[in-house]
């Protein structure tokens, strides 16, 4: 009998490279899950419910809780804010692998997010690709640090889908812009400390031209903002104001008229973000949660026929959305992924989240519509519900998106 030759030495070699490495991920995961297990307060492994589960961080910051700040700190203090990003920053300095372990162990154990940022979500991002040295050493670490709060001025009265129409003016001075003009639906505008936001540089220039990244302080004399009410109830979103604001030209992200570069990259991260919200990660099953609200029938089935169908779909479809990220982000990891894909998710996340919260409505029955009483703190059901109708329109409407996936993935002609 021929027997196959042996396998060359390189092979070898790299086969107790490869032993190694797993066993220095296992290990890893081991601290980590001790780490948090012994770190992470019983408190922050709650559902989040209400705004003030959440910590912004910021100059005004407050915690609901000491737990809240117990959490934070430690986090901080142990770099797992972001835990990819450089430690020269205040990053963990973690590579995608380590960073996706310390995310997973924290799923596994229902962990609040320690600290929630558009400057993590959106700015750091575009600071570490487009950013001065100086512009990474002065905010980066004052983000992971949650001693400064952000805002995005992107969208304008007249500029929202098609946002590269922006008219927000800033004019050459010098060392200095002088900016003027309006931003809406600028998301906890009124308790940001600095905003990120795109001015027209060069009205001459084509539309997708002339635009330049600024980033200022909130308090520059000029800056205001008057919040928006929302059909929930609440005000999350403001319109925002400049009036003669003085803008240093070191404040520029990336080139001058070329800050639609920035802009798209940012909106990657937004949409990214978005998207998230289709997975609900380890939480009951929607099944579980509608069996407790509305029982079970002589068989032991949910005793809703209709509710019953639509939950099986939406639990399938946000099993696929769960593996469709998981994809999404290996891709990313090994260079692959498609630079319009994020539009893709977006779109389902946005979607399936609404689908969500409509199952919510269902299964409560009349008593879903309560709005302000005790039994149902006040009305949380469908003042979240009501929300989730803005996550079709925010980060770029679901019919742009779709248009977006036509045209860069599936390549299809236009009209």
């Amino acid at each position: 009998m021929d027997f196959p030759p042996p396998p060359p030495k390189c092979a070898a070699v790299n086969s107790k490279t490869q032993e190694k490495l797993l066993a220095s991920l296992a290990r890893l995961r081991k601290e980590t899950r001790e780490w948090l297990e012994a770190n992470c307060p019983p408190e922050m492994r709650q559902p989040m419910l209400v705004e003030a589960d959440t910590f912004w961080g910021g100059r005004n910051k407050t915690y609901q809780s000491d737990a809240q700040r117990v959490w934070f700190e430690r986090m901080r203090e142990k770099k797992w804010i972001v835990p990819h990003w450089p430690a020269e920053y205040g990053g963990g300095g973690l590579d995608p692998e380590r960073a996706k372990i310390v995310r997973e162990e924290m799923a596994a154990i229902s962990a609040r997010p320690p600290l929630r940022s558009f400057g993590i979500m959106m700015l750091g991002p575009a600071l570490l690709k487009f950013g001065t040295e100086e512009q990474k050493r002065e905010h980066i670490p004052k983000i992971l640090s949650g001693e400064i709060r952000w805002c995005q001025g992107y969208s304008e009265p007249n500029s929202g889908s098609d946002l590269a129409s922006l008219q927000t003016r800033a004019d050459d001075h010098g060392d200095h812009y002088i900016v003027n003009g309006q931003k809406i639906w600028t998301s906890y505008a009124n308790k940001a400390d600095w905003i990120f936001c795109l001015t027209r540089t060069d009205f001459a220039a084509k539309k997708h031209e002339g635009i330049t990244f600024l980033l200022f302080d909130m308090t520059t004399p000029g800056v205001s903002t008057k919040p928006i009410k929302l059909i929930s109830g609440a005000s999350p979103f403001c319109e925002t104001f400049f009036d003669n604001v003085r803008v240093p030209k070191a404040n520029i992200v990336g080139q001058v008229n070329k800050g639609w570069d920035v802009a798209k990259y940012v909106l990657q991260f937004e949409r990214d973000s978005i998207s998230g919200i289709g997975d609900r990660g380890a939480k009951r099953a929607m099944s579980e949660i509608a069996t407790s609200s509305v029982g079970v029938d002589r068989e032991g089935r949910l005793d809703a026929p209709s509710l019953r169908a639509g939950l099986a779909r939406f639990e399938v479809d946000e099993v696929a959305f769960q593996f469709a990220s998981e994809r999404a982000s290996d891709q990313v990891k090994t260079g692959q992924a498609h630079p319009a894909f994020s539009s893709a998710m977006k779109y389902y996340g946005s979607e399936l989240n609404k689908r969500r919260h409509e199952l919510f409505m269902e299964m409560g029955g009349s008593d879903a519509l309560e709005w302000e009483s005790e039994r149902s703190d006040h009305g949380r059901t469908p003042r979240t519900w009501l929300r989730t109708k803005a996550n079709s329109i925010e980060g770029g409407t679901s019919e742009v998106m779709l248009g977006i996936v036509a045209k860069r993935i599936l390549n299809l002609p236009g009209a």
